[in-house]
């Protein structure tokens, strides 16, 4: 799954990238700075994965990742073109959810685009510029349905649905918050409109603002009021601190977190927050070999999940042998935990669920 870091110029895209990443993007105070996207991947933080290792003696650890790409800083009028516009929407029309970087943090060394510091004025610099975009795209796809319809009378709910969408976008309103039926849900998706796509409001503090209540900093108040009106997720971070905790060992990671009197960096909590996001779910494998996570869809079946693993799992699937991670520690071991009837056998159609964690037999 792939996830983009858009915003403004010089608004932290780039410095949460590198936080995230550890890639060492460029980071530089001038717009444009990124022009090619940046792709990068981060683990999806899973602490069960440490302790399957302790029990099984695993070898390695292997987490589930996420790969993120940072998107050069778009402007108004990128949907026509404008600050290398187009290239940039082209690469937001590849990911699959959107982390919408704004700047809620006063200093002069750092330029705005704007030459003043809004945070919603910036959200809807964006907004609109994605919402031009999917009405020129719309346009051109509902001229090729209105031909095809001189033929074809089964095109006439296609057409129908672009034009609620299209008026709908009209009035300043995202793809995403539009209501859907199931059938329509799925053609949307055919259509890869940039707004139709999940968002994260990364609103970004200065580390002067990090131990302060959210709501208390007007910037930041001003972004969870937007984003509750369209129905999105804020996450408050610090870019800056961000990037600095991610220069540090585990111990010191977790020293420095405590000396701020939190539990888990604001990137722990942004990944898991994205992998929610795109309804995403870990089940568990484990052996001496490995102990590992792998990323499925809420709602994938036993066979599709094996076949994650490898297509001869799917292929030849006999049965999964299946106990919920929390089972699983308290019996202690899997041995035990089958000793206590604990282990279950289920067929390919079972559904798996977040934190199983799994024995695939199969035959080939």
């Amino acid at each position: 799954m792939k996830l983009g870091i858009v915003g403004l110029p010089n608004v932290g895209k780039s410095t949460l990238f590198n936080a995230i990443t550890k890639a060492g993007a460029e980071s530089a105070n001038y717009p444009f700075c990124t022009i090619e996207p940046n792709i990068g991947v981060a683990a999806v933080p899973d602490e069960r994965l440490e302790k399957l290792a302790e029990m099984y003696k695993s070898e390695r650890i292997v987490p589930t990742i996420i790969e993120f790409v940072d998107i050069a800083g778009l402007v108004r009028g990128a949907s026509r073109g404008e600050g290398l516009g187009n290239k940039f929407l082209s690469h937001i029309r590849e990911v699959d959810a959107i982390v919408h970087t704004v700047r809620c943090f006063e200093d002069t060394n750092i330029t705005h685009v704007d030459e003043t510091i809004d945070p919603v004025r910036d959200i809807e610099t964006i907004n609109l510029e994605l919402i031009f975009a999917d009405l020129e795209s719309l346009e051109k796809r509902m001229e090729k349905t209105r031909k095809a319809l001189k033929g074809e009378k089964k095109y006439q709910a296609d057409l129908d649905l672009m034009e609620k969408i299209k008026e709908n976008l009209e009035k300043g309103i995202p793809a995403r918050n539009i209501s859907y039926t199931e059938e329509e849900a799925h053609r949307v998706e055919q259509m890869f409109l940039l707004t139709s796509k999940p968002v994260i409001y990364a609103a970004n503090i200065s580390e002067d603002d990090l131990l302060a209540d959210p709501e208390s900093i007007p910037m930041v108040k001003r972004v969870l009021e937007y984003a509750q009106k369209e129905q999105s997720e804020v996450l408050v971070i610090s870019a800056k601190v961000e990037e600095e905790i991610a220069q540090l060992d585990e111990k010191e990671k977790m020293a420095f977190l405590k000396e701020l009197g939190i539990n888990e960096s604001g990137l722990d909590r942004l990944v898991k927050r994205c992998y929610s996001l795109l309804g995403l779910i870990s089940f568990l494998t484990a052996g001496p070999k490995e102990s590992r996570a792998w990323t499925i869809k809420k709602g994938t079946k036993a066979a599709q999940a094996a076949g994650k693993i490898h297509s001869d799992f799917e292929r030849g699937f006999i049965r999964a042998e299946v106990i919920h991670y929390d089972a699983l520690m308290e019996a202690g071991s899997f041995a035990a935990a089958r000793e206590k009837g604990l282990v279950r056998s289920e067929g390919r159609d079972y559904i798996v669920e977040d934190g199983d964690v799994i024995l695939f037999r199969f035959n080939v």
